[in-house]
């Protein structure tokens, strides 16, 4: 709309006033970012899966980095005619992660994690939480506390984790690149590269080089409510890995779900969706089946560039991942 009197904006202002609407529609999805999600289940856990992430690209020339923290407390046992499985123990798993704009539209990712793997403290907290609300525990009180014990034996794979280990994990790279993007909203294709740094025979490292493709939208509602969706689907292909055998599945698809509700200036509430296919060719439902979980959580922008992120992980679909998964992260845009 013109009005009455007013000038069009010069041309040599126009490109800059395009490139601040862009900059700041990057800023504001980035400040949208989904949750940090990672399967924490020993088997899981040593394939590359992405976590998901913002749409938009890190800005040309600026650089981002996150400290991730979670913590997952493991209690599986299953058995059928042919296999047998426990997986009985705490994960704790630090990551490194940052991003650099390398031009418009294009962004690189690194992940450095690290991993310990224990019999923990918490199954006491988690038996009395079971208790308090009558919950089924599946038989994880009947065993002693605090105890690591990750075993599986089948016709194709065995392993075995029964020593604290901690130590680097698979390190990961991943180029990122917007091809759809406006004020608010933006779509990316990454590929990604997982490189088998992790030590394997202490479950840090499945031994094999992955490679996924993923492809992910992020956008605000239509309908004007403070609401910012974000979603992405992928394909995987896990290398071979002496621990998982020849029962370890090669083909791997990932999908997921997130939308962040920004109930003040500096809060929101964060309610995600993550699935992905099994890891290993088995009946057992722990490992064989896909994994469906859901995470809720709130973040806090404490400083201009700054923020803070709370959530719990809950495996919807039960014994496909961790019973629980306390996560933080904070980050740096």
């Amino acid at each position: 709309m013109i009005f009455p009197g007013a000038r069009p904006l010069p041309g040599c202002l126009l490109v800059p006033l395009a490139a601040v609407i862009t900059a700041m529609s990057s800023a504001g999805m980035a400040n949208s970012e989904p949750l940090y999600v990672k399967n924490l289940s020993p088997v899981t856990g040593l394939i590359g899966l992405p976590s998901q992430r913002v749409a938009a690209t890190q800005e040309a020339g600026s650089f981002g980095f996150a400290l991730h923290t979670s913590i997952a407390n493991n209690y599986v046992s299953d058995v059928n005619a042919t296999e047998g499985l426990n997986l009985d123990g705490e994960t704790l798993r630090f990551a490194f992660e940052t991003r650099y704009g390398l031009a418009p539209d294009w962004d690189i990712q690194l992940e450095i994690p690290w991993l310990d793997h224990s019999g923990g403290q918490f199954d006491n907290l988690i038996d009395g939480w079971h208790d308090l609300w009558g919950m089924t525990d599946g038989g994880r009180s009947k065993v002693p506390q605090d105890l690591l014990d990750h075993r599986y034996g089948g016709p194709k794979s065995n392993f075995a984790l029964l020593d604290d280990t901690s130590g680097l994990g698979d390190i990961t790279f991943s180029l990122t690149h917007a091809f759809y993007r406006d004020i608010e909203s933006a779509a990316s294709i990454s590929l990604g590269y997982k490189i088998a740094t992790g030590e394997e025979d202490d479950f840090l490292g499945s031994g094999g080089d992955d490679v996924y493709l993923a492809l992910r939208f992020s956008g605000g509602h239509l309908s004007g409510l403070p609401l910012s969706w974000h979603g992405q689907l992928g394909y995987l292909h896990a290398g071979g890995s002496d621990a998982l055998g020849a029962a370890g599945e090669s083909d791997l698809w990932f999908a997921g779900l997130a939308v962040d509700w920004a109930v003040a200036d500096t809060v929101s509430l964060i309610a995600q969706l993550d699935m992905h296919a099994a890891p290993l060719d088995s009946e057992l439902t722990a490992i064989g089946d896909e994994a469906v979980m859901v995470s809720l959580g709130a973040r806090w922008r404490f400083a201009r560039r700054w923020t803070v992120d709370f959530n719990f992980i809950e495996d919807a679909r039960v014994e496909t991942a961790p019973d629980i998964t306390f996560q933080a992260s904070l980050r740096f845009h």
